[in-house]
């Protein structure tokens, strides 16, 4: 791991296989185009945000209920002088289970604060880590659910 690298943790309220399998559809949890699959090691998945931001992850690691490793092979951060500074880092998925839920560690490993997008990608990873990540996470547990019984109110 590279020192300073950006991480976080959190609880999510679901299962470690539950969280996995959102990690996985990308869709679910990130904004802007994304081309490809991120469902098996070799896969690729190229991500596009307007005209800021476009990268190409490889899986390199898929560790059912427990690791995911996507490693960056071509980027182009257009907001920064250096536009390839995404270029050979990592993003490393960890979980652990606690109790009934996930503890999600998150690293971009590389992503350091030398970096001149540091504090703009830090925003960006914890919007998606701590907030559209477990937010895809609910929704998926409460598809398997099904709907809520309604509830009759009475008038009186």
């Amino acid at each position: 791991m590279v020192e300073n690298s950006f991480t976080t943790s959190l609880m999510v309220d679901a299962p470690p296989a539950q969280v996995f399998e959102v990690i996985n559809d990308v869709r679910r949890w990130w904004t802007g185009d994304i081309e490809g699959q991120a469902d098996r090691v070799g896969a690729q998945f190229t991500y596009r945000y307007r005209k800021l931001h476009r990268t190409t992850q490889r899986i390199a690691e898929l560790v059912p209920g427990k690791r995911v490793v996507w490693e960056i092979v071509e980027s182009s951060l257009t907001f920064v002088e250096n536009q390839q500074e995404w270029d050979g880092t990592r993003i490393v998925f960890e979980l652990v289970p606690k109790g009934r839920g996930t503890e999600l560690r998150f690293t971009h490993e590389g992503l350091v604060p030398a970096l001149e997008c540091f504090e703009d990608c830090k925003g960006a990873w914890t919007h998606y880590v701590s907030e559209s990540l477990p937010g895809a996470v609910a929704r998926a547990a409460e598809a398997v659910k099904g709907p809520r019984p309604s509830r009759k109110v009475r008038a009186s």
